[in-house]
């Protein structure tokens, strides 16, 4: 006993060292080991969020391509149809053709330069006014379905990442959602009741000078019809066009009174009216006037071409000669998507396909 308690005096220092260090190293490992399994568990969720994130893109990617496609084969035919047809109907030129046939001979020339006159305005006024509006149909019908779709993504994106069902979300209502779509055929009802006689105003100003017999060659009929949609364009309040595709919102629905408990069906409304707000502002931003600038351009090219085409005009070609071939040349500037060149054209311009990649991709979460 004696002789433990001498070697506990002797080494009581070195032994509380030794227990010491021994517990301190002991209780770093096992602070060493609780961080390695916290960085493990760390970079495990990190992984797992990187896989999630490029499931979320590839799905995104998926859905932007079938929203696309959904505004090619759906939304834009039935649109272009309505279109067509109230274009033909406002501006029919059949009656004079037929008058100026038939008045062979029979004409005095003064009624003849009239009737002439006006077939030349009217003719100008239906290719130029059918250009615009299937260019700026089909980017506004894109315009829409863009935001709709991203609206429903993240919608539904949201949902399956929290407890509700998808059937208990507050999603768009569906009865909204067709009334958003439809919407497209505001140009064709009554868009058109202000943009005719105004398109008509700027053919008028620009063919003023231009005579009958004037010979127009590849040129200057390029140049006069992006004359024409530079004076239409420029005429009136800045972004007066969009007034041609879709209604002032208060004059779309109105608010309901916000002083009681706000139903799910004031909810709706309030999406609605976000949907509209969001579509105009896209529709009155710098991007879009620019990507409407270049679409615009690139079918009166395309335009230019097909008049090469069917009426030989780059040898040059008098006015009065060149109208006829203009009347059988808008029912293509018209045609269903899969015949129609200038869709497919505005579809495949770089510039357009960037804009609504950003469009669908840069919405607000």
């Amino acid at each position: 006993m004696d002789l433990v308690r001498g070697f506990w005096r002797k080494q009581r220092r070195k032994i509380l060292v030794t227990t010491s260090c021994l517990g301190s190293g002991y209780l770093l490992y096992k602070l060493y080991n609780v961080h390695t399994r916290n960085l493990a568990s760390l970079e495990r969720e990190l992984a797992d969020e990187r896989h999630n994130d490029e499931i979320i893109k590839t799905q995104m990617k998926a859905h932007f391509e079938n929203i696309q496609m959904i505004a090619d084969i759906t939304t834009l035919p039935h649109a272009l149809r309505r279109l067509s047809s109230r274009i033909a109907e406002e501006i029919d030129v059949s009656g004079i053709m037929e008058t100026l046939s038939k008045g062979k001979g029979t004409l005095v020339p003064s009624e003849k330069l009239h009737l002439w006159i006006e077939l030349k305005i009217l003719s100008f006024t239906r290719m130029v006014l059918s250009l615009w509006s299937v260019t700026m149909l089909s980017l506004y019908i894109r315009v829409q379905v863009n935001i709709l779709g991203r609206h429903l993504y993240i919608d539904t994106a949201r949902g399956l990442t929290s407890s509700h069902l998808l059937e208990e979300l507050d999603l768009i209502d569906r009865e909204d959602e067709k009334k958003f779509l439809t919407s497209a055929d505001y140009l064709a009802t009554n868009g058109m009741l202000s943009l005719i006689p105004n398109m008509k105003s700027a053919v008028k100003e620009v063919l003023k000078g231009k005579q009958l017999k004037d010979v127009l060659t590849t040129r200057t009929f390029e140049e006069t019809v992006i004359r024409i949609l530079d004076v239409f364009m420029s005429t009136g309040s800045p972004h007066h066009w969009v007034d041609y595709l879709m209604m002032a919102q208060d004059t779309t629905m109105s608010p309901r009174d916000t002083t009681t408990d706000v139903s799910s069906s004031d909810v709706t409304v309030s999406k609605l009216h976000q949907l509209i707000n969001e579509t105009r502002e896209v529709l009155t931003s710098t991007e879009f006037t620019n990507v409407a600038e270049i679409s615009l351009k690139s079918c009166t090219v395309a335009l230019v071409e097909e008049m090469e085409k069917q009426a030989g005009l780059d040898t040059g070609m008098q006015l009065a000669k060149l109208i006829p071939q203009i009347e059988k040349t808008v029912p293509e500037i018209s045609a269903v998507p899969d015949e129609n060149r200038f869709l497919q054209l505005i579809r495949d311009l770089p510039e357009v396909e960037h804009f609504f990649t950003l469009l669908y991709s840069n919405m607000p979460l």
